[in-house]
């Protein structure tokens, strides 16, 4: 696992041009403590910081071909490298063991569609100096962070966090409004959009190409819309299915250094640790972290998982200090990002990085088959006709803040589509309970429409399918797999997530829904395939989400957070409307409403903006949750 930094057309000296490149590396070093490496040429320079894995003594990036005309810098994993490698070795001569050396020869013999071929996770940059031609490529489900901005005079700049572009000279850091809408409907910016103005974040399953005196060109090369196989046996399907999944996790184990596993007790994990148990000649390490709480503590069900399991279980029940940990967590990501459950995973990530430098999770499932909650409920209320809905949502609109029935008003208001919406996104309109400034609502427009092409990309697909292809191509890359690299990279840790292996994405994709949704319940397939391998009281335990007692916190040792908010001159008031931030405050501390998920956006967002005027978010992570 790498970081990844830095650009080609600049058009400075090779000495400018290398520092360059070391600040770019420089700002990223947690993401690669253990190596460097800096290619410089006219026209080009690549970057990276290494955290080895693979070929430890051998791997040093850049790598290049027998020539050196071809040199690329490489963040990821690729899995099926060793059958790759036997496939390019009679053409090709390899100087390493490493994965990374397999996308230079198979980009040599395939051309672009290299990628076709590559079975991981990856964000790569790579120059053909025969051709004057930089390549830029993201994995098929995001795993793996690429961000790109067009240089003044024609140049391109890429790199694996956003914070290595503030270190460049050239680069003036502008907040984009439309990206803060973003944010503030889904408490993430999602592709291709980055936070900064001329940022842009190379979406999943696509490639870059760049060329002198051409505009940068984006393409496609893999999409998970599949047709659906209505006519499967259930049968054959937890048979392949069972399969696809031990292949899956199978292929992820490989590594030169101690390796483990991230484990909740839920159906997702229990799972993927099973797999590994049964794979693996030794005891598979285990990590949890658990709340000293009531409703927040998932330790107890992970030990019993454990311990049925057989494997080598670290456990840490903490009662954090959450005043502590709130500005070094904004530290961590990059972009404003307000997920409450990047608290426990960094935590948990921190705890197994004690112990391994290769951590399995089981993200993926839920978005592959059917596993959250508001996919059942949002199938259950049927939209009304269209003549109906304006009238409804006019009148919801019309109705006090927290008079009963305001918010199933407003939502009976909404087609299909809006009310997935309503699921994964928060409105940004006052009247409808938002807190953006005029002008950033009326430039943002209905939050249901940023997703209406995800939707039309799938309308031969049932609704509930659709559902969970959108959230694959949004939710998944721009919340859970962020939140999952950003904090297991700030302790310099690689996370693995088998269950987005792209064999079996396809498959999953494909299954009709009445496989997956059940008498009420979502993942019906999946339960019958892992039901050998797993405790049985796995399969019957209520879904508990990895959360924080946000509410509480507020409440008290953040407190103090949100009446600083009141003060109006704070950066997020460029954005938010001071007297509806203040409303909600109140509400909140008098008990009267929940809205901690709505505060901590704004809070996240308010300490964000303050991080970049201070220049904070141009340096390296460092235990972020200390500083």
């Amino acid at each position: 696992m790498c970081g990844i930094a830095g650009f080609a057309g600049a058009g400075v000296t090779p000495e400018e041009a290398t520092g360059w490149l070391r600040a770019m590396c420089d700002a990223i070093t947690h993401r690669g403590p253990d190596d460097e490496g800096h290619f410089v040429a006219p026209g080009v320079a690549l970057g990276m910081r290494r955290l080895s894995i693979i070929d430890v003594a051998g791997g040093h990036q850049p790598i290049g071909n027998e020539d050196g005309a071809i040199q690329l810098v490489f963040n990821g994993e690729i899995y099926n490298h060793h059958d790759l490698r036997r496939r390019l070795e009679p053409q090709h001569r390899f100087r390493t063991r490493s994965d990374t050396e397999t996308i230079v020869h198979g980009y040599e013999e395939y051309g672009d569609r290299v990628l076709d071929r590559l079975r991981g996770m990856f964000g790569f940059a790579l120059w053909d100096g025969n051709r004057a031609r930089l390549l830029l490529a993201r994995d098929r489900l995001g795993i793996k962070p690429l961000y790109y901005w067009s240089m003044p005079g024609g140049g391109l700049a890429f790199c694996s966090e956003l914070r290595s572009l503030l270190a460049l000279p050239q680069f003036r850091p502008t907040v984009d409004p439309e990206a803060v809408a973003r944010y503030l409907g889904f408490g993430y910016v999602p592709e291709p959009r980055a936070i900064l103005q001329g940022v842009h974040k190379l979406p999943p399953g696509h490639v870059l190409t760049w060329q002198r005196g051409q505009a940068p060109m984006v393409t496609r090369y893999w999409t998970p819309v599949r047709p659906e196989a209505s006519t499967i046996d259930e049968e054959e399907a937890v048979v392949e299915l069972r399969r696809l999944l031990q292949e899956a996790v199978s292929c992820h184990l490989e590594s030169e250094v101690p390796l483990g596993a991230f484990l909740s007790g839920g159906l997702d994990s229990s799972t993927v640790v099973a797999i590994m148990a049964g794979a693996l000649s030794r005891r598979v390490q285990t990590f949890t972290i658990g709340f000293d709480e009531g409703g927040y503590n998932e330790a107890p069900a992970a030990a019993e998982v454990a311990g049925a399991l057989g494997t080598d279980h670290t456990e840490l029940v903490v009662r954090p200090d959450a005043d502590a940990l709130v500005e070094g967590l904004v530290a961590a990501f990059d972009e404003p990002f307000a997920d409450s459950s990047a608290i426990p995973t960094y935590l948990v990530a921190q705890l197994a990085r004690t112990r391994v430098t290769v951590a399995l999770s089981g993200d993926g499932g839920d978005e592959l088959f059917g596993g959250y909650t508001r996919y059942l409920q949002t199938l259950r209320r049927r939209p009304l006709p269209a003549m109906a809905r304006p009238w409804l949502r006019g009148l919801g609109r019309l109705a006090p803040h927290g008079a009963p029935g305001r918010n199933y008003l407003i939502d009976m208001g909404r087609p299909w589509e809006g009310r997935y919406a309503a699921t994964v996104a928060q409105p940004l309109a006052p009247v409808e309970g938002g807190v953006a400034r005029p002008d950033l609502v009326h430039a943002a427009g209905p939050f249901e429409s940023w997703l209406a092409p995800r939707f039309d990309a799938a309308r031969s697909r049932d609704f509930a399918t659709r559902m969970t292809l959108v959230d694959l191509e949004t939710y998944l890359p721009g919340d859970i797999l962020t939140k999952v690299d950003r904090t297991t990279m700030a302790v310099s840790l690689e996370a693995r997530v088998p269950l987005l292996d792209h064999p079996l994405v396809e498959f999953a994709v494909s299954l009709p829904a009445r496989l997956k949704f059940r008498e009420g319940h979502g993942k019906h397939i999946f339960r019958r395939a892992i039901a050998p391998l797993i405790p049985a009281s796995v399969l019957t335990r209520p879904k508990q989400g990895f959360a924080v007692p946000l509410d509480r916190w507020f409440r008290g040792p953040l407190r103090h957070r949100l009446e600083s908010l009141r003060l109006p001159s704070r950066p997020a008031y460029q954005f938010v409307s001071p007297p509806e931030v203040g409303r909600l405050i109140e509400e909140h501390l008098k008990g009267r409403r929940d809205h901690s998920h709505a505060l901590w956006r704004i809070l996240v967002l308010d300490l964000w903006l303050t991080h970049l005027g201070d220049g904070r978010l141009a340096r390296p992570t460092s235990n972020p949750l200390r500083s």
